[in-house]
């Protein structure tokens, strides 16, 4: 793995100290972050949900709110069919909870994924209509690219509103009214805060622009309502679905993270509790895309998506414990299944694709329910793009994902002659083809990685924060870094080069992958630390070493000790 780190300005990393009161790591942080002055450092520290733009400037909204009070005011019947993913399910429970509040009984449809496939395909709508012809239809997290689904709907007389945020590959949706910041006459929103949001964030707003709609009326519920509450909901949904946590984002995280540590939803509470997760220590993001989103996702991996959205709108805690052990028995099982496919999809790397700049994988005996886990394994791996397929009869289907640098979105729309259908982000998509054309696209896909990427993937690269002494690493750096929460995609981890650390001490191996180690600063004090999966390179004793890590707090028996977390290691110069 290579090591870099781009040094700033001096006298830039000064003044931002000196004008935001701040640290000069702080500062050299923030303008990592594109944080250039006071005013944006303290937006950007504590930012506030007051700060949420006027939901109605996105484009349709206005429209979808209008349609949605209408069904109010008329009682009417609603269908709303969301994604078997995180972002889906937290979109569907948000929108359903609060049309609950307004006397609606909406019907809520996830597709199974071995049925249904990916979004709103013909057999989802089919099986949403069995209880009956609705007034209105809602898809959420899919339907942008679903033209003939959506008019499918539309010739039986049903209203159609989609809220999504994937990117439309050719034609636009013109039947029915679509949210989609992405979907755009033009660019002139490319920098709106609401330009990445994920679904979830989307139908916040859309609720935000009903209940405005409903003020204005005088209507008491909507006073009644406060959707502040539902941001654990959204942080959820924003958080796992990978988007860049600025903007919007970064507001809805930051307080919906918070809001999480203490909800009242009894689902989202015994969820927490299966996972291992302890609120009290503080809920981090990594709570939820390593322990709460998997288990929300694994349902409709193996199972049926819809137990997870009952999961998270339950009142019932009986209902909600036992579904959630539910939900972690499904983990399990994904877990030993993601194993066995790993193993197997890295040989093949080995053997036969290690040379390719992009990976195309496939196996008949490998379920589609989580290959994208294993895609996103290998992609880490070998730091390349890689698409890693299962059998589903005469098709392969599967996922994609991406390395820093490389689109996956646009490189699919270079290459995506050999697919049935595809769509996604541009770090993560999902694609389906005939058996037959995986030679071809294999072929194709590889020289569109190439292509993107100018050349063939590079090797490794771990960024550099800033370089630290380990006097600097103390309680107060702690309290900084916590300001700079929640971190994610566009507001990576920071990671922290420490030079001339010497172990005296052989490390600890637990669980025989991982090992605990300590050191001692130029004051005698004692540094703790931990590194995962690296009990096979092992540092060597009694000579300089830099140090790449990160900065947690660790806490165990009541207790909350400073723990550094090894990335990498390397002698000193």
């Amino acid at each position: 793995m290579h090591w870099t780190h781009t040094p700033l300005q001096a006298d830039e990393v000064e003044a931002l100290r000196k004008s935001a009161g701040v640290s000069r790591v702080l500062a050299e942080l923030l303008l990592r972050a594109g944080q250039r002055d006071a005013v944006g450092a303290a937006a950007f520290l504590e930012p506030t949900l007051a700060s949420i733009h006027d939901p109605f400037l996105l484009r349709n909204l206005e429209a979808g709110a209008t349609r949605l009070r209408t069904a109010i005011a008329h009682q009417e019947s609603v269908v709303v069919l969301g994604d078997y993913d995180v972002d889906g399910v937290s979109s569907t429970a948000l929108l359903v909870m609060v049309l609950r509040r307004f006397g609606l009984k909406p019907r809520f449809v996830v597709p199974r994924r071995s049925a249904d496939g990916y979004g709103l395909s013909r057999s989802a709508i089919d099986r949403a209509l069995e209880g009956g012809r609705p007034d209105l239809f809602v898809a959420l997290d899919c339907g942008t690219n679903s033209i003939e689904e959506v008019a499918y709907l539309r010739a039986q007389g049903i209203d159609v509103l989609v809220v999504d945020h994937h990117r439309s590959r050719e034609q636009v949706l013109t039947e029915g009214i679509l949210i989609n910041p992405h979907v755009e006459p033009d660019e002139s929103n490319a920098d709106a805060p609401w330009r990445n949001l994920c679904t979830v964030g989307l139908v916040f707003k859309l609720c935000h622009g009903l209940l405005k709609q409903l003020r204005f009326e005088n209507n008491p519920i909507a006073f009644a309502i406060k959707l502040r509450d539902y941001l654990d909901l959204v942080a959820l949904g924003t958080v796992a679905d990978l988007v860049p946590l600025q903007g919007e984002n970064r507001i809805f995280a930051r307080h919906g993270v918070r809001i999480l540590q203490t909800t009242k939803r009894p689902g989202l509470r015994a969820l927490m509790a299966v996972a291992g997760v302890r609120p009290e220590n503080g809920l981090t993001p990594t709570d939820i895309s390593f322990r709460l989103g998997p288990r929300i996702n694994a349902s409709g991996r193996l199972a049926d998506a819809a137990l997870s959205v009952e999961l998270l709108i339950s009142d019932d805690e009986q209902f909600c414990e036992n579904t959630a052990e539910q939900l972690d028995t499904f983990n399990r099982e994904r877990q030993d299944i993601e194993r066995g496919i790993t193993e197997e999809a890295e040989r093949l790397v080995e053997t036969e694709f290690l040379a390719l700049p992009g990976i195309v994988l496939f196996h008949e005996d490998w379920h589609p329910g989580v290959v994208g886990i294993v895609a996103g394994r290998v992609s880490r791996k070998y730091n390349r793009p890689c698409v890693v397929l299962g059998n589903d009869g005469d098709m392969a289907k599967g996922s994609g994902r991406s390395v820093d640098g490389v689109n996956l979105v646009e490189v699919l729309g270079t290459c995506c002659g050999e697919l049935t259908s595809w769509g996604g982000h541009p770090m993560a998509v999902g694609i389906s083809l005939p058996k037959v054309n995986l030679t071809s696209f294999r072929v194709a896909f590889a020289e569109a990685v190439r292509a993107h990427a100018g050349s063939d993937i590079a090797e490794a690269q771990l960024a550099l924060s800033a370089w630290l002494t380990p006097e600097q690493i103390n309680e107060h750096l702690m309290d900084e870094l916590d300001l700079l929460h929640p971190f994610g995609q566009a507001n990576p981890e920071p990671i922290f080069g420490v030079r001339g650390v010497v172990l005296r001490t052989r490390p600890e191996i637990f669980k025989e992958h991982h090992f605990r180690f300590h050191f001692e600063d130029g004051r005698g004090r004692r540094m703790h630390g931990v590194a995962w999966k690296m009990a096979h390179r092992m540092p060597p004793l009694g000579v300089p070493l830099d140090f790449a890590v990160d900065l947690k707090w660790n806490h165990f028996n009541h207790r909350k000790l400073l723990q550094l977390g090894l990335n990498d290691w390397r002698q000193s110069v």
